[in-house]
């Protein structure tokens, strides 16, 4: 295991998961070999297909029972594998804060879920790049592959405190740029921004070729709504405080927060995001199982 020592990293969790590979849904580019699969062709043991031989071909590379079989020369072509860049984008908003009772803040538990696949990522030899957003592009370590370059992401993790107000949208468009070569491109945030603006930043992002994951962290008190008497609400991103009695609120909240989510799934399916609506107080290891398991049976899809 690499040296790494921070308060949102379990030792533990990380020994649990270094059984289960960080794969790419889709071809990657890099200038090593590794594990994920690339748009172009060399020689791994993953077969490709066929094409007839032309001079200047690798005589080791003819298949001879093809030849055998049809009197012709065929060179055999295989899958390459590539390293992976990972991109890890970081909400610090001021939302990020909240936290109900009993259970961490959203930006701890996004602490939690980046700094182990930094970890998982650096692992297996693939780059790792850290993005921090709230109403602007506040930090940006682009990916290295390196134990030393982890702990430079690991120590700005630990660093970050949720402010503001979130642009999350136009800062996704700014990356999107940014990152040259197809990557891996880990979203962490509560989305509360403006969804027709979100997913046009997710579909440029597929549209660069960059396989992107999204964690969508919700505290539970979010969901439940469960309050008791008047309450001032206290915008937690600048806005003005509202005090009301949540009675009079609640059924018209949980049918805008049903509607919400619907349409954040229905924009996941749209864009081909990986799109995970993760619960606070959940164990962050379960969230990562389930993503690191649901992408070992789709590597190598273009």
């Amino acid at each position: 295991m690499l040296p790494v020592t921070r308060s949102f990293l379990d030792p533990q969790v990380l020994s649990r998961l270094s059984a289960l590979p960080l794969l790419s849904r889709f071809a990657m580019q890099g200038n090593i070999s590794g594990r994920h699969a690339s748009p172009h062709l060399g020689s791994s043991v993953e077969f490709a297909e066929y094409r007839k031989y032309v001079p200047g071909d690798d005589l080791r590379r003819l298949d001879w029972r093809a030849y055998g079989r049809t009197d012709r020369y065929y060179v055999k072509e295989f899958e390459a594998d590539t390293n992976l860049r990972c991109c890890l984008v970081v909400d610090t908003s001021g939302s990020m804060e909240f936290a109900s009772k009993g259970n961490p803040s959203k930006l701890f538990f996004a602490k939690c879920l980046t700094g182990t696949l930094a970890y998982l990522a650096t692992q297996q030899g693939d780059a790792v790049g850290l993005s921090c957003v709230s109403e602007k592009l506040t930090q940006n370590i682009p990916p290295r592959r390196s134990p030393a370059h982890l702990k430079v992401v690991l120590d700005q993790l630990e660093q970050c405190k949720g402010a503001g107000a979130t642009h999350l949208p136009a800062v996704l468009h700014e990356l999107a740029e940014t990152f040259r070569q197809r990557a891996l491109v880990v979203v962490v945030s509560d989305l509360f921004v403006d969804t027709a603006e979100l997913k046009s930043s997710f579909e440029h992002l597929r549209f660069r070729k960059h396989d992107v994951v999204v964690f969508h962290l919700l505290d539970p008190q979010e969901i439940a709504f469960e309050f008791q008497r008047p309450v001032r609400f206290l915008d937690m991103e600048g806005g003005m405080p509202l005090f009301t009695d949540p009675a009079e609120l609640a059924d018209r909240y949980h049918r805008a927060l049903r509607e919400y989510l619907e349409r954040m799934r229905a924009i996941a399916i749209e864009t081909g995001v990986d799109y995970h609506r993760t619960i606070t107080n959940e164990p962050y290891e379960q969230v990562l199982t389930r993503c690191l398991l649901g992408r070992t049976g789709s590597r190598g899809v273009r």
